[in-house]
């Protein structure tokens, strides 16, 4: 079997880093404390973010009334619900030390989806961000346009520009063995240098811009003139809706920054070798963090209102009382079914010794 002269190992769906290929097999034992930190992290996102984002899911789909934010917080926890699902994938695929057991198909579709509902769960935090700013600060003109049915046309309209650019996966993805070791990695071409760099540039500048630039600036003008707004209103600063705009713009500084820092820096792995050592390391510590994002969002955007909670309460009190009264209706009718065949029996007792 041909191999090309420069591989690529992926390091999550869209990330990759370059490595000269070599005879012998490849020793991953001085990148095991950084996937070691990477596992724990994604494994974290896996158990958080499933419960998490499934109770929003519940509550916003299922049993609340429709609205326009909880249209918006429904299709942002379903995308990071179905983020969350299929990480036991790239758990396992770490894990077994990069070696893709689940075939070339799950591997293109795997890595699709990833890339669907991150670029997804980034756009719908970039429109609740423009939301809040429209609402609160242009209250006339945000309620002409603020409606239920232009809320569902903008929620297909990003999860189909989410599906666009996630659809390079479906092509490029593939999978190679290598001394017993099948890796699920982006094959751009089997051979030609040039190409290879030319499609992987366009691919994290496409992703960095669009995936990145644009929401964190877009939340950062937003909020930022939100703030103003509240201070001309005289609020303070300590009021709850300060810090949990600013745990908002934190939690995404912090757990995006790094990611796209990093696959910026990939760019010129192949002619460094220094750079190569830190992507080694930075690349998967960089994408688990990424990962956190997806359980915190239901509680920085959600969990954190004193509004849910209150719903959140009065409903898990109604479906008691409804269980409690189910289970003594339950009983109720027992007991009558067990008195009624009591006084059947009696009544032919009573006949057989008359």
């Amino acid at each position: 079997m041909e191999f090309p002269e420069m591989m690529l190992i992926e390091d999550f769906d869209n990330n990759s880093y370059f490595y000269e290929y070599q005879e012998d097999e490849p020793s991953q034992s001085h990148i095991s404390v950084a996937h070691g930190i990477s596992l724990t992290l994604c494994s974290m996102a896996f158990l958080l973010g499933v419960p998490g984002n499934a109770i929003v899911i519940w509550f916003m789909g299922f049993k609340w009334d429709k609205s326009v934010s909880t249209l918006w917080f429904l299709n942002l926890a379903i995308a990071d619900f179905i983020f969350v699902l299929f990480l036991p994938l790239y758990i396992t695929y770490v894990a077994m030390g990069f070696h893709w057991p689940f075939g070339k198909w799950l591997c293109k579709i795997n890595s699709f989806i990833a890339l669907l509902n991150m670029f997804a769960s980034v756009f719908f935090l970039t429109f609740i961000s423009l939301d809040r700013y429209l609402r609160l600060v242009h209250p006339v003109s945000s309620n002409k346009h603020r409606t239920l049915r232009n809320t569902h046309i903008l929620s297909v309209i990003i999860w189909i520009s989410a599906a666009i650019i996630g659809a390079p996966a479906l092509y490029f993805r593939d999978i190679t063995t290598i001394h017993n070791f099948t890796i699920c990695y982006n094959n751009f071409h089997p051979h030609d240098k040039d190409l290879i760099l030319i499609r992987h540039n366009i691919f994290i500048w496409v992703r960095f811009v669009c995936g990145y630039l644009f929401p964190l600036l877009t939340m950062v003008l937003c909020y930022s003139f939100l703030i103003l707004k509240v201070k001309r209103r005289t609020m303070l600063t300590s009021s709850r809706l300060f810090w949990t705009i600013l745990a908002v713009i934190v939690a995404f500084f912090v757990c995006w920054t790094p990611y796209h820092v990093f696959t910026v820096l990939e760019i010129s792995a192949h002619h460094n070798v220094h750079l190569h050592d830190l992507l080694v390391s930075g690349i998967p510590i960089s994408t688990g963090l990424a990962f956190i994002n997806s359980c915190l969002n239901p509680i920085l955007y959600v969990l954190i209102s004193k509004k849910f909670q209150t719903r959140v309460r009065a409903t898990i009190s109604e479906a008691l009382k409804l269980a409690v009264w189910e289970v003594s209706r339950s009983g109720t009718v027992s007991e009558q079914l067990r008195n009624s065949d009591g006084n059947h029996v009696a009544g032919q007792y009573c006949e057989t010794t008359q």
